[in-house]
């Protein structure tokens, strides 16, 4: 199986080039979102990893999507891109079925069927962390 472009692969790439990387998911997102609007002068990017199909080729993974959309969705203002004020609406649309949605989406379906439905129903917890993990020097630690 082909590995997704996981987060830290991301985030460790992204370092080189940008001042400041902040790891969010569901499990954190009013926390990074709090903690984002609490510091007005940063201009934000928000990246979903995404997924792998078998033959290696880039997939769209819709729960990526729904976390930044988490992230974003108390974010977003009249100055927000198209693209995060579309990740916030997919958000919106989800949140009230969260977990039936991480539950029915193809990465939790293939999830399950290995075996780890438990990861599944925890990443689908929404809000219950406070931790703002920042990236300094290669590693993520509490903002």
């Amino acid at each position: 199986m082909t590995r997704a472009p996981n987060g830290s692969t991301i985030s460790a790439a992204l370092a080189a080039s940008v001042p400041t990387v902040v790891a969010a998911c569901l499990r954190n997102a009013s926390a990074v979102s709090a903690w984002l609007a609490a510091r007005p002068e940063l201009v934000v990017a928000v990246v979903p990893a995404g997924e792998r199909w078998p033959d290696g080729g880039l997939r769209p993974a819709v729960e990526d999507l729904w976390g930044a959309g988490a992230v974003l969705s108390t974010l977003v203002g009249g100055g927000a891109s198209p693209e995060a004020r579309v990740a916030a609406a997919a958000f919106d649309a989800v949140r009230p079925s969260l977990d039936a949605e991480m539950r029915a989406c193809a990465s939790g379906r293939e999830l399950t069927a290995m075996g780890f439905a438990d990861d599944v129903a925890v990443a689908s917890e929404l809000d219950t962390s406070t931790v703002v993990p920042i990236l300094v020097d290669g590693v993520f630690r509490a903002g």
